[in-house]
């Protein structure tokens, strides 16, 4: 093997060794994951006359009207001893509608239209697959290609639906481009109301695009649409793959969701799960032909024992048809216009990273830790997804740090476009909890921030999901929790704990958006501080909805503060697309004072200054400047729309001096109160 991987070509791998020359040594790892990748490439061109064809396997399994009228319906149940088609249509006989066998597990059934030439199975009605397993039993599935399941009010077991309207939703909008600087909205669809109930995907339309297209985000994140059988999952134990979750409503009011977010240019991405499946039977994949394998490993390589659920066997070919035609039929059929996969580590690793601590030595990345199957497949995804939609948009939820994660494949890369940078949310939360205002390392803080991988695109963020769920606290409530009921309302004193979240809260989330990353995402309600955490509904509080909700009418509120943090939200991601620093060079910092708590950098032609200190402000504060000229504020986190204290004139011109300073060619003297942020831009440059 080693020399047949030797003679292998990697069109750009130098390139990666140029970006990073300590991969050299694990050249034969790359080497070998582009051939495995070449081989798979050409076998799906041999075997199935290309990606193209290979990834529309929806348009035959599962079911699908014919032009004549007719249903055919394909499954891939290779443990079956036999299957039928049963439900509302043939007044639920479990064996008058056989499937005929055919070769490779292949099942398939063709029942003719209706004398009048409608589909003998209407729009609406219920069906189930009939597995005779080898032992003789009978048991009941859903098609794992089921496009629509719903489950009764008094049922725990979904049902599969025939989705077939008569007037399906006609998409009016393009695609937006991909944007060069990327502010991602993550959304959760069912708690995006102030009402204690499942909210859905019209209330969304209606009411949360609005919001978010006047934040100024251009993107949303979309969680939980694959259907999960438990709420609380937060969408994460997905049951029916193909289906968009019907808690929220129908697939055309999706369609029409995705289709309005167009129409405002926000691109939509899904949050995709194909890292592992729900361990449900009668509803969900596993066990689907009756045996412990079909879609999974079997044995204990098939169960991720910490989140109790199935692993996808991603060297079976069938497979690899089920999940990659899952991404096309998400962005055919609904017009997504991407995916944040998620656990990502999870699937590159056999250990799953479960008990390791990635240290960042190469050697955790490469040999026979990491499952070459599941990087494969990833590689596959991007490739395919990245071929047939240029500007699709793929991010990957990785906490390892893998190298070229976020390299093209003809470099010998996975192929994602950002990978999430993990480590700055954690890092916020350990300073609130164990570090007084006076004690913050400015050092630390800028070295979580730009410690990525050169040539890699990571997506900063202060909070997501994971930060706002019970069991953690929001930075808003780290911050502020004990006065958040009682000290919001501007009618009241401005109290010096309310003072201090509102700046800070500012502060954390400007810096991590100027400095974190190429990307920056925010969670549903983070915006403005919300003022609680995430809790589902479940036995340990009752089912209350009163935690699964998201209470917009407090920042349109106008006697409450959580305006002054919405408005500076938008004001963040409105100056972020006049200027661009997401998508310039990462910034160069030339400040870093610990006793003063000043951080000054220069991203994009604009000079960012951080002054986290609690109580001290510098007058004719010098910092240095590469381009000279004259500077002007932007964004000043203290003005008093923000609940700041107006301290700064922006009337003010500052001129730089061909004083070199902190190894800048020029420098210039600025004021910058206490617990105060504020953006330079160079006049000269920008005219």
């Amino acid at each position: 093997m080693a020399d047949t991987v030797d003679t292998i070509t990697v069109p750009g791998l130098n390139n990666l060794f140029q970006i990073d020359p300590y991969l050299k040594p694990y050249e034969k790892d790359f080497k070998r994951r582009y051939a495995l990748f070449q081989k798979m490439l050409y076998s799906i061109d041999e075997t199935e006359g290309g990606f193209d064809k290979f990834t529309f396997a929806y348009q035959s399994f599962g079911v699908n009207r014919q032009q004549d009228g007719g249903l055919y319906f394909k499954e891939w149940a290779p443990g079956a001893e036999a299957v039928f088609l049963t439900g509302d249509f043939n007044g639920w006989n479990h064996f008058s509608h056989p499937y005929k066998k055919n070769e490779y597990g292949k099942w398939d059934l063709y029942i003719p239209p209706n004398n009048d030439h409608s589909s003998p199975v209407n729009h609406g009605s219920k069906l189930k697959v009939v597995i005779r397993c080898r032992n003789g039993q009978l048991v009941f599935r859903i098609s794992p290609w089921a496009k629509y399941v719903v489950r009764e009010d008094n049922s725990v077991i979904y049902d599969w639906v025939h989705w077939d309207p008569p007037h399906p939703y006609k998409f009016k909008h393009p695609r937006p481009k991909k944007p060069q600087s990327l502010r991602v909205y993550e959304a959760h669809v069912g708690i995006a109301s102030p009402e204690g109930r499942i909210a859905s995907y019209t209330n969304f339309t209606h009411n949360v695009l609005p919001k978010i297209h006047d934040l100024g985000y251009n993107s949303i994140q979309l969680m939980a649409v694959m259907e999960h059988a438990y709420y609380a999952s937060f969408g994460y134990q997905i049951t029916s793959f193909y289906a968009a979750s019907s808690r929220y409503g129908n697939p055309e009011e999706l369609k029409e969701l995705i289709d309005t977010a167009h129409s405002m240019g926000i691109a939509v991405l899904l949050d995709v799960v194909h890292s592992h499946a729900s361990k449900n039977t009668e509803d969900g994949l596993n066990q689907f032909d009756g045996t412990d394998s079909c879609f999974f490993h079997s044995g204990s390589r098939g169960n991720h024992n910490l989140w109790d659920s199935r692993l996808f066997d991603y060297s079976n070919w069938e497979v690899l048809r089920f999940l990659l035609s899952n991404l096309r039929w998400w962005m055919e059929e609904y017009k997504f216009d991407g995916f944040r996969f998620d656990g990502v580590t999870s699937m590159l690793y056999h250990h799953h990273g479960l008990g390791f601590g990635f240290s960042g030595d190469y050697s955790e990345y490469f040999g026979l830790q990491s499952d070459e199957d599941s990087i494969l497949y990833l590689m596959l995804a991007n490739n395919i997804l990245h071929t047939l939609y240029p500007d699709c948009i793929t991010i990957a939820e990785d906490v390892s740090g893998m190298p070229a994660l976020c390299r093209p494949v003809s470099e010998g890369g996975v192929g994602f476009d950002y990978r999430l940078a993990m480590a700055v949310p954690d890092k916020w939360i350990q300073i609130l909890k164990e570090k007084k205002d006076e004690d913050w390392n400015m050092g630390n803080i800028i070295y979580t921030l730009v410690n990525r991988r050169h040539g890699e695109k990571c997506i900063a963020y202060a909070e997501s999901h994971d930060q706002a769920l019970v069991g953690d606290k929001t930075l808003a409530f780290w911050l502020m929790d004990s006065e958040m009921y009682t000290n919001m309302s501007i009618m009241s004193p401005l109290t010096p704990v309310i003072d201090r979240g509102i700046q800070l809260h500012k502060m954390i989330r400007f810096i991590t958006q100027t400095l974190g990353g190429e990307g920056y995402l925010n969670f549903i309600g983070n915006e403005f501080g919300h003022p609680e955490w995430l809790d589902f509904p479940r036995k340990g509080n009752n089912e209350s909805y009163h935690y699964a909700r998201r209470q917009f009418h407090l920042a349109e509120n106008g006697l409450l503060r959580y305006k002054y943090l919405y408005t500076f939200d938008q004001d963040m991601n409105r100056q972020e697309e006049k200027y661009g620093w997401l998508s310039a060079p990462q910034a160069y910092v030339s400040t870093q004072h610990e006793g003063d708590k000043i951080i000054a950098f220069e991203r994009g032609n604009i000079l960012f200054i951080f002054n986290f200190h609690p109580s001290k402000s510098y007058t004719d504060y010098q910092v240095g400047v590469e381009v000279p000229g004259k500077y002007k504020i932007i964004l000043d986190t203290d003005e008093e729309k923000y609940g700041g204290h107006q301290r700064l004139d922006h009337n003010t011109e500052f001129f730089s001096e061909p004083k070199p300073f902190n190894n800048r060619q020029n420098s210039l003297k600025v004021y910058i109160p206490c617990r105060t942020a504020v953006a330079f831009v160079n006049m000269d440059h920008f005219n």
